[in-house]
């Protein structure tokens, strides 16, 4: 009986959707407008809590805020963010919902000066992938310099919810860097 060869993989996905997560989208180059807010988004959201937390809520963040078209979350009203605020599909953080809605008004500004808002993020690496040689878990940081500038700049255009280490987490999860563990699968790929 043939044994299963099962992947290298970075340590940190202990369950099968964080698996998925990491072998489909965490750290795979993102060009997309609407995704990219959308991570920014739920990576603020993200502050003080685990990952796989929002990951579990993706789906329904995507329904409450209209799977995030930036146009639509800029023209949320009150009332909107306040019946937000009761849904438990969601963290119900006055804070962090009323930021989405900011967001998306800052984002549509860097839209409008920039032409668009892959063009503004990408700008801080250059438009390519810092490409890390991270041997474990332990090397990788928790922020860097451009991802101090990234998140100075965003919090001077408006948004909120943006400090240095959810910036970092930003880079990685849409591949401006590449933080795979060399022995990882996914680290060639990306």
């Amino acid at each position: 009986m043939a044994s299963k060869t099962l992947k290298q993989r970075c340590p940190w996905g202990d369950s099968a959707d964080m698996h998925d997560y990491h072998d489909t989208e965490w750290g795979t180059p993102l060009h997309d407008d609407q995704m990219l807010f959308e991570f920014l988004c739920l990576e603020g959201a993200q502050a003080g809590l685990s990952w796989r937390t929002i990951l579990l809520k993706r789906d329904h963040y995507r329904r409450v805020f209209h799977d995030f078209d930036i146009a639509r979350v800029a023209a949320m009203k009150d009332r909107e963010l306040e019946k937000a605020l009761l849904d438990p599909g969601i963290v119900r953080n006055r804070l962090k919902v009323y930021a989405t809605r900011d967001n998306g008004i800052a984002a549509l500004s860097v839209i409008d000066e920039f032409g668009s808002l892959d063009h503004y993020l990408w700008s801080f690496v250059d438009g390519k992938p810092i490409r890390n040689r991270w041997t474990g878990q332990g090397d990788v940081p928790a922020s860097t310099p451009v991802s101090d500038c990234m998140s100075k700049d965003l919090k001077k255009r408006g948004f909120r919810f943006v400090g240095t280490t959810i910036c970092y987490a930003f880079m990685q999860a849409t591949g401006m860097v590449n933080d795979h563990t060399v022995s990882c699968f996914r680290y060639k790929q990306v």
